[in-house]
């Protein structure tokens, strides 16, 4: 069987698949990438099933296989390379015994993904194959880990690449009001739609601070709530009235009042929002969010849809390459990130 080796290993790196569904009443949420959308897209560029499990990185990595094996990056751009020549970002590659894949840091953004041709093939464990950290479910990974790799669906693979989707700088995200939204004055309300939040530097899978100026969102009676059931996406009020989004690793019960829910489709780019970003919420119905809500489905047919052949000169890719007064300049040579 075809293997993936782990060789450097840094911190919050696991694998992720779209989660499990239907275990709240468990205890168990729904986990999962923190960005489905670069699931879906990786996917594509291998076409195969989204469901297949990825690599989640946050820090860096270098891993090897043992057999010819071909592997796509998306989601949060990093300096990559194979034995010391970059590759190209949101695109798919070929990766042979021997040598060696390596992750630097994002220059933008918080999880990239590395996929490989017929996935990561952990046992499933309550569903899923992916892991939920703080549920300690799947496997624990470190320097030498060795995780099986699926059989390729696609014998003929050729270098493709997809168009750069940057959901790495915050932006306005669509929100839905809640059960608890109405225990918030009118005025708290509008000035939280109307606040510019920063994606501060305190997140995990488990939910993202924002941070602000001024006072902060508190709702009319104080917290004697009691505990209700919480989703991912939800924006929690703690007791200074700082506000928290939810992410896929949330607890299942909580008591802190929710001012409002961020939309499924934008979940992911408050994940990614790159610490330091702005990010403005905008209330929209539940038609609203439904007219523009993708199944990953439709996600998956989106990207397939732009792959395009991958450029064979490495001086194309803007993402590793510097292109000043008409000359390449290799900018691995500046700084060493690994």
């Amino acid at each position: 069987m075809n293997t993936l080796i782990l060789h450097r290993t840094g911190p919050g790196t696991s694998v992720q698949d779209l989660g499990r569904s239907g275990f709240l009443a468990q205890g168990l949420s729904r986990g999962g990438a923190a960005d489905p959308v670069a699931l879906a897209e990786g996917a594509a560029l291998l076409n195969q099933p989204p469901a297949l499990a990825a690599l989640e990185i946050v820090s860096s990595v270098e891993v090897e296989v043992t057999q010819p094996t071909w592997i796509a990056l998306t989601g949060a751009p990093k300096k990559a390379s194979r034995d010391g020549q970059p590759l190209c970002w949101n695109a798919c590659h070929r990766l042979d015994p021997g040598q060696r894949l390596s992750l630097g840091t994002a220059t933008e953004g918080n999880y990239a993904y590395l996929h490989l041709a017929g996935g990561i093939e952990t046992p499933q464990q309550v569903g899923g194959r992916g892991a939920h950290l703080t549920a300690r479910l799947g496997p624990v990974l470190s320097d030498g880990t060795r995780l099986p790799i699926g059989p390729p669906p696609e014998p003929n693979q050729r270098e493709r690449a997809l168009p750069s989707e940057s959901r790495f700088g915050g932006g306005e995200i669509r929100v839905l009001a809640g059960p608890q939204t109405g225990l918030f004055p009118a005025e708290v309300l509008e000035r939280f739609l109307a606040t510019p939040f920063i994606r501060t530097a305190w997140g995990n899978r488990q939910g993202v601070k924002l941070g602000h100026e001024g006072e902060g969102f508190r709702p009319a009676g104080g917290l004697d709530l009691m505990s209700e059931v919480i989703v991912p996406g939800d924006i929690q009020v703690t007791g200074d009235g700082t506000p928290y989004v939810l992410g896929p690793e949330c607890q299942t019960i909580g008591g802190y009042p929710r001012i409002a829910t961020v939309a499924p489709q934008d979940l992911p780019r408050v994940m990614q929002a790159t610490p330091g970003a702005r990010l403005r919420f905008r209330m929209v119905t539940l038609e609203e969010a439904l007219a523009s809500h993708r199944a990953i489905e439709r996600v998956y047919d989106d990207a397939s849809g732009q792959l395009q052949a991958q450029e064979s000169n490495p001086y194309h890719n803007l993402m590793v390459h510097n292109l000043i007064s008409g000359v390449a300049i290799d900018i691995f040579d500046s700084e060493d990130d690994a």
